[in-house]
């Protein structure tokens, strides 16, 4: 079991075992195995909560920001679309891997896997 922060180890996209090993092979793929300590990345499967974190959260930024520039500072609306949408866009691609990475790091973390019925629990895969 691991002594890392899965907040810590998700934010830098790092192994949640070792800390030290890349987590993600490409922009959103996870590396099939940890570099520094070999640790097994097929477990790997966040779903669709990643999306769902970053979807709100960036919501929750854009939204005020937009009727501040629109209503406080009375910018026009094509100024306030254009920072809207790059603070949108941008917000989201920064956010989406770490979102993902700390997902996975707490299943890591918790043992998580896919539910199944008691009267399956005894059949493995």
């Amino acid at each position: 079991m691991s002594a890392h922060a899965p907040f810590v180890t998700g934010l830098r996209l790092r192994c949640p075992q070792c800390g030290k090993g890349r987590l993600f092979q490409s922009y959103l793929k996870f590396a099939p195995r940890c570099t520094a300590c070999g640790a097994d990345f097929a477990i790997a499967d966040a779903g669709d909560g990643p999306a769902v974190f970053v979807m709100f959260l960036v919501g929750a930024i854009v939204v005020p920001l937009a009727f501040v520039l629109q209503f406080a500072l009375k910018l026009p609306d094509w100024i306030v679309l254009s920072v809207a949408a790059a603070a949108t866009i941008g917000l989201s691609l920064f956010l989406l891997p770490r979102f993902k990475a700390i997902l996975f790091a707490l299943q890591w973390r918790h043992k998580a896997g896919e539910g199944r019925l008691a009267a399956d629990a005894d059949k493995t895969p």
